[in-house]
Parts: C-alpha cells; structure tokens; sequence
C-alpha cells in the first residue's frame, strides 16, 4: 500500500534505545532475506538502509555485534516459529506441535527481550526498554 499521491514523503525522528534500533535492523535483515515480492523487498531495503546509516557514537563494536548476530538468531527463530504456527491454523491442527510452537513463542520472545536490554546495557543506551511478565517457571520446579 503506498501512500495518497498528493501527501509528501516524510521520515519522523523519534528516539529509541540502542536494543530498538538492533532488533529493528535484525527483523529488516531477515525479511530481505526471506521476502521475494520486489515492491515490499524495496521497501524493507530502504527501510534497512536507512537505519543503518544511523552511527552509534563510541561502544564496543564487538560486544555490540556479537549480541545483534544472537538476537538475529532469535528473531529468525521467530519468524520460522510463526510460520509453523500459521500453518497448523490453515490445517486446523491444534494437537501437541501447535501447542509446543505457542509455548516457543513467550520463550523465545523472553530471549529476544534479554538480548535487547543487554545491548542497551552495552551501549550505554540512555532509553532502556523494561518488560514485566508473569513467569511461565513454577516455583517448585528445578529448572
């Protein structure tokens, strides 16, 4: 979907933490990977372009790119995860996988939350994401 012809182009500027803006370039990286329809590919890669472009003033690069090439990990993991999970929903199928690839969803998705705070916490990052959830471990459990 593309804008009316008659409203310009513009970006906003908004700030975001350090964790954000990785997790932001990570999804873009696999979509340009995965995505193969030319009019969306364009878009994600102006999108990755740009994002990209913005320098990250003095850190710890290899901290830094050792943690996005994890959360990238898991962002990829994700992105298979929903796929399935779409899948059992076009067969119907609600049986032990689906289930599995539900509870996949909330793990990983504590994974992705850790591995963005540790970049904020890396970089120095004066916005900070903070997450609360429930905790799916029970207390008498051994884990």
């Amino acid at each position: 979907m593309s804008a009316p012809r008659d409203v310009p182009p513009q970006d906003i500027l908004v700030p975001i933490s350090v964790g954000e803006l990785m997790d932001k370039i990570t999804i873009l990286e696999i979509k340009s990977e995965r995505i193969k329809n030319p009019s969306q590919l364009e878009n994600i890669l102006r999108e990755l372009e740009a994002l990209r472009a913005v320098r990250l003033q003095e850190i710890e690069r290899v901290m830094l790119d050792k943690l996005s090439a994890e959360l990238k990990r898991v962002n990829a993991k994700l992105w298979d995860v929903e796929d399935a999970i779409r899948d059992c929903e076009a067969r119907s199928d609600f049986g032990e996988p689906f289930i599995e690839l539900a509870r996949m969803v909330y793990r990983l998705n504590d994974e992705r939350s850790r591995l963005k705070k540790a970049i904020n916490l890396a970089s120095g990052s004066r916005i900070v994401e903070e997450k609360s959830y429930r905790s799916f471990q029970r207390e008498d459990c051994d884990l």
